[in-house]
């Protein structure tokens, strides 16, 4: 074959291989987020249709897409034979119901966070999953976050010594009002960055959790849900993860710390990481050289072995190459390659599970019933 003809037929297969995603919600995720992802993979993915009780959002939508169909009714949208992925961005609490109803539909789909509102919804819609094996995608995109990715590297590689905390934080400060702040509506901040912190919790604690405390208030927000919240993981290993995220704080901690028996590293806005830890070749002194004498009137409290510091900031860079809007990238490969997905299931329902815990620990915040099949606006 004729090697021009070769790339025009590579470039049909290519193009016939996409996958055509269709949008369930097309509000602040769906449109805001879901949309421009999408649109960065052009060259594997096509929006095709999108779904939404409100046909002004329809409007606005086929606006920025065009070609693609707009629905008002999900039974329709689902029976669109051209609708191969649907991405599901309703509300919260219609979560469950939509995921399983366009999986019964036969289609692949992304599952917007939080994947459950309750550990008994995260159970329901993962056993219906296991009937339809590879077809449910967990919309954890922080996983792929790139200074989430640079500092699992970091505390790989061994420099900071043994790490025993870290602390994750999210702060802002702001009178939010929407149903994101309703108890009933599952709004709520555990429910809103809550699952990519907890998440990202149990990835860095890389032990099984031996406790959780917690504490949720309403400081700023107008709703009654939580805008505040500390969870604090202890590992059966002994690391510790303090996990912090609030609409109410006005000066904002650092997003990353880490502490190890060795050095330290903090990372203030994600886009570089400041580290100080101690010179490879620098040899502590054992457990046990402390003595009780009396100490010299002179000389300090530091003992007579000076720390040998090595100090630098690094921008953020991990070696994987991983960034947020990786998460389209590697649904993509799942299907059309049969690469592995990076996050499973087990691991989605297991965020749910802490997060229930939490409000269990705070029940002026927990939902009064499971409300994976309340109907609500989307």
């Amino acid at each position: 074959m004729h090697k021009g003809n070769e790339k025009t037929m590579a470039k049909k297969l290519k193009q016939i291989n996409k996958i055509k995603v269709g949008i369930w919600g097309l509000g602040r995720a769906g449109y805001g987020m879901h949309v421009p992802e999408l649109l960065s993979f052009g060259s594997e993915f096509d929006i095709v249709a999108g779904c939404d009780v409100d046909a002004a959002r329809l409007k606005t939508f086929q606006a920025k897409v065009p070609g693609a169909v707009g629905y008002v009714d999900g039974d329709a949208f689902l029976a669109d034979p051209n609708v191969e992925l649907v991405a599901v961005a309703v509300r919260s609490a219609q979560h469950v119901d939509y995921a399983i109803r366009a999986l019964k539909a036969g289609k692949y789909v992304v599952a917007e966070k939080p994947f459950a509102l309750t550990l008994a919804g995260a159970k329901k819609l993962a056993r219906e999953a296991d009937k339809h094996p590879g077809r449910l995608f967990v919309g954890h995109n922080r996983r792929f976050e790139s200074a989430f990715n640079h500092i699992r590297e970091i505390i790989a590689s061994g420099i900071l010594g043994e790490v025993y905390e870290i602390k994750l934080c999210r702060h802002n400060y702001q009178f939010r009002g929407d149903w994101q702040t309703l108890v009933g509506c599952g709004g709520g901040q555990l429910n809103n960055w809550g699952p990519h912190l907890v998440d990202h919790a149990l990835r860095l604690l890389e032990s099984p959790v031996e406790s959780l405390w917690s504490d949720l208030k309403n400081v700023a927000a107008l709703g009654d849900a939580e805008d505040h919240l500390k969870l604090v993981f202890r590992g059966r290993n002994g690391r510790v993860v303090d996990v912090e995220i609030s609409g109410g704080i006005a000066l904002p901690s650092p997003v990353y710390a880490v502490y190890g028996t060795r050095g330290s590293l903090i990372s203030e806005d994600e886009q570089d990481i400041k580290l100080r830890y101690l010179d490879p070749s620098f040899k502590t002194l054992s457990r046990g050289t402390a003595s009780s004498d009396t100490p010299p009137m002179t000389g300090g409290f530091g003992g007579s072995v000076a720390p040998k510091w090595i100090r630098k900031t690094i921008m953020v860079e991990p070696a994987n190459g991983a960034n947020t809007n990786d998460i389209y990238h590697s649904v993509f490969m799942s299907i059309r390659h049969k690469a592995a997905y990076p996050i499973s299931i087990e691991e989605a329902v297991e965020v749910v599970r802490w997060t229930e815990q939490a409000k269990r620990q705070n029940p002026a915040f927990k939902l009064k019933a499971d409300v994976y099949g309340v109907k609500t606006l989307a």
